[in-house]
Order: structure tokens, then sequence, then C-alpha cells
């Protein structure tokens, strides 16, 4: 029998101690990959090539006061903007309230808002079937897979912020590289009927010529009306997101507090599992040595079965963490979570996490059991 052979024997020899062990790290390791996958999607990822370049115009003081329309041709006068379309989130509902009909409805320009979101992929003809529509709608084709849509079908959004009922024709299925379940309609729509509302937008989503002249757009774009009443705040679209991440507290600091905890808690967890085996196997420590194991091999034995039970526990909470987030992203409020991925990176620092405790936890009450003395352990009655 090899020596891996044998530590992976010993490790499952009280087959429910073991599951419960493993079941234990997993959910541990589950919570921590969750978090590290939203510290990598909120702070790390920089996403696409295109958005890098994006930037979000919105009023200073908060997002439900809107802009005024002409500033769209003033942010386009800029230096180094490339195209400029407004943004109004319409907020209406589909079929009744209930969760799984939410989605994102937004009110844009369709002529230019191809270039300021390249990465969009669409058909040409239905692109120009939107563009000639004033009541037309692009749908993302996931919704339109889940709610059955096809081209020419009717859908109507019932307003709850706006006083209109949107009645709008399916133009275009679109496919997006990331999750964006969301509808785009043509903003003039509610302009015509909501007298209020008319030259007015939500936010300006801006396109710049390179993703080094984000920063001098923000400043620019906020200087120019920095003194008038409707004042904005221009940030790249990535900063943008994160404002409502922010919404939340110092998420930063929650997140890290929460993988500490989970270390922590994880490897107590471990430490009183290996703690408990290897004292009810002190007499085979000593028979071990009769035999002619030497230290070392027995440190060696005991810590690989501690490790080799975190490491299943930690592939056990990566994986289920994995299929969790990828249910949640498929939820009707997915679109919060486009960027989260269970990336590589992710899954080694879960694992490696994994494997650092079960070493840590193992290696004092191992360290104890290589040296017991052979007539010491054989007297043991425990």
């Amino acid at each position: 029998m090899t020596l891996s052979r044998f530590v992976t024997k010993n490790a499952f020899r009280n087959k429910r101690r073991s599951i419960l062990t493993i079941a234990s790290i997993g959910v541990s390791l589950l919570l921590l990959t969750f978090m590290i996958t939203m510290w990598h999607g909120f702070y790390i990822d920089k996403g696409s090539a295109e958005s890098t370049r994006r930037l979000v115009t919105r009023h200073r003081v908060s997002l439900t006061f809107s802009l005024p329309g002409f500033y769209r041709e003033k942010i386009r006068a800029v230096r180094g903007v490339t195209a400029v379309v407004p943004n109004s989130w319409f907020g209406g509902l589909y079929k009744d309230n209930k969760p799984e009909n939410f989605f994102a409805q937004f009110g844009t320009d369709p002529e230019e808002f191809p270039r300021v979101y390249p990465e969009m992929e669409l058909a040409a003809d239905q692109l120009t079937a939107w563009q000639r529509d004033r009541a037309g709608v692009i749908v993302n084709d996931e919704l339109a897979k889940k709610f059955g849509w096809k081209l020419g079908d009717r859908i109507v959004l019932m307003g709850t912020i706006y006083p209109v009922n949107l009645e709008l024709t399916i133009r275009g299925i679109y496919h997006w590289p990331t999750q964006n379940n969301s509808v785009y309609f043509n903003t003039k729509y509610v302009e015509e009927a909501v007298s209020w509302f008319k030259g007015q937008a939500g936010t300006f989503s801006i396109m710049s010529g390179s993703p080094d002249d984000v920063a001098t757009i923000a400043s620019a774009v906020d200087d120019m009306f920095r003194n008038s009443p409707q004042p904005t705040k221009t940030e790249s679209e990535k900063a943008f997101g994160l404002t409502f991440v922010n919404m939340l507290g110092n998420v930063k600091a929650f997140i890290l507090s929460i993988c500490m905890a989970v270390v922590f808690t994880t490897l107590l967890v471990s430490a009183n599992t290996m703690a408990m085996s290897i004292r009810e196997r002190t007499r085979e420590v000593a028979v071990l040595k009769t035999l002619g194991f030497e230290r070392k091999t027995i440190l060696t034995l005991f810590v690989g079965e501690a490790m080799s039970l975190s490491i299943a526990g930690g592939l056990f909470g990566c994986g289920f963490a994995w299929l969790l987030l990828t249910g949640m992203k498929h939820s009707p409020m997915g679109f919060f979570l486009a960027q989260m991925q269970v990336t590589i990176g992710t899954l080694a620092v879960a694992l490696l996490a994994a494997a650092f405790v079960g070493f840590f936890s193992s290696l004092l009450p191992s360290y104890h059991a290589a040296n017991v003395e052979i007539v010491e352990g054989l007297r043991y009655i425990g």
C-alpha cells in the first residue's frame, strides 16, 4: 500500500465524521469563494475593452434627478468624446410585480446607441427596424428565451415612475457578451407621452476615444456644468456601478472581515476534528512506531489526512459556489451580478486557503502524536 493510499483510507475511516467535516469546511469555503468573487468583480475586474472607454454622467445630487437634454450636445463637444446617448430608467411592470417578471428597461437613442455599446450583437436589419420604429424595442436574447418573445411581438410596460403605459413592438433580439437582462426603446416615446419629461434624460453614457481620455473627459464635463442649476458627476462605467455597491456602506471592510472570520472558523472546526481523531489513535501511533515508522512519516500521515479532508471540502464549496452564482445570475436581479465570475484565480485562492487550514489545524496535534513514546502509547486508554 502506498503512502498516499494509506492517507486516503485513514482520512475516511470514520465516514460520518469525515463527511460532516467536509460539509462544514465546504460551506465555509463556499462563503469564502463567494466573497472573493464579489471582491474581484467589484474592485479588480476592469470589464471589457469597450467598458474601459465608457463614462456615465448623472446629476451630482442623486440619480432621482434628471439632466437637461441639451447637455448631450455640450458633452459631445468635449475633446476625446466620440459618442453620447441618453439612458433613462423606466422602471415599469411587465404583466405584474412578481420578481420573475422583472427586468431592466431603458429609454435611449437608437441612432447612436450602437456607437456607445459596440459589443452589442444585433443583426443589421433588426437595428434598422428599431431605429425606424418610434415604438420599437430591442430585447436581450436571454429574456426572449425566458418569455418566449419573437420578432414582431408586442409587449406592454406599465408605468410606475412615469404616468404612461408603453406599448412596444419587438424589432430586434440582441446578444451581449455578459449578462444583460435589459430592453431598450426610443426615449422619444416617453418624452412625447409625458410633458414634464420632455427634453430630459436620466443619465448620459459617453464613449471616449481611448481609456486614457476617461479622466480628462470626466473633469471637463463636470467643470462645464459646475455652476449650473443641474451640476453633474461624471465617472467611468466601473465607478458608476460601484456607487450602488457603496450605498451598502464599507463593502471592502465587510468582505475582508467575513473572509477572515470564515478562515478562522474553519481552522477551529478542522483543528477540533483532527485533535479528536489523533487522540483516538494514540495506540495506533505506538504500533506504527513499533513497526518502524519514523516520527516525520507519522507527522506526514496525519497532516496529509487533514489536508485531504480540507481540500475535499474546498472542492465541494467552490463547486457549489459556482453553481449558486450561475443560478443567481439567471435570476430577475442577475444583471447586478453580470461581471461576477468564479475565476481560476479565485478557485486557486480558495483551495489554497483550504490547504492552509488543513495544514495548520493538524500540525500541533500531529506533532504531539508523532512524539508519543511507544510504551506510553500502548498503555493509553481512550
